[in-house]
């Protein structure tokens, strides 16, 4: 039992962490329009719900904000270092739905795990 309680201890450590990664990097963006979504290559509108639901979720793109290459050119120049993007689809290739559907169900599970239901259904390709 006792290794059982240590292990919980230390996986608890990485998720605060994270968590609070998240919420600072999430705070701080300036609104002056670095993101790809406020660019000509990426024009579109956002439903009722608007772009991000709870500052943690893109709910046009089915990814959290944090890795969202698609509204975030920083982030899209990233990817693109490391050799994670999908040409023909102007995204990570790890953010591919369309090659790599099961990269969908990895995402639709962090949003589960976060609030407990699932997201909601991103704008279709």
């Amino acid at each position: 039992m006792r290794s059982v309680s240590l292990t919980c201890r230390w996986l608890a450590i990485p998720v605060m962490v994270l968590g609070l990664a998240m919420y600072v990097g999430c705070s701080q963006s300036d609104g002056k329009g670095d993101s790809v979504a406020e660019s000509d290559e990426h024009d579109h509108e956002h439903g009722e719900e608007g772009h991000s639901l709870h500052g943690y979720w893109c709910v046009e793109h089915g990814v959290p904000e944090e890795v969202c290459a698609q509204c975030d050119s920083k982030l899209a120049a990233e990817f693109q270092e490391k050799g994670d993007w999908c040409e023909e689809h102007s995204r990570p290739d790890s953010q591919c739905f369309i090659h790599h559907p099961e990269c969908e169900d990895k995402f639709i599970a962090q949003y589960e795990a976060k609030f407990g239901e699932k997201p909601p259904a991103r704008e279709e390709e």
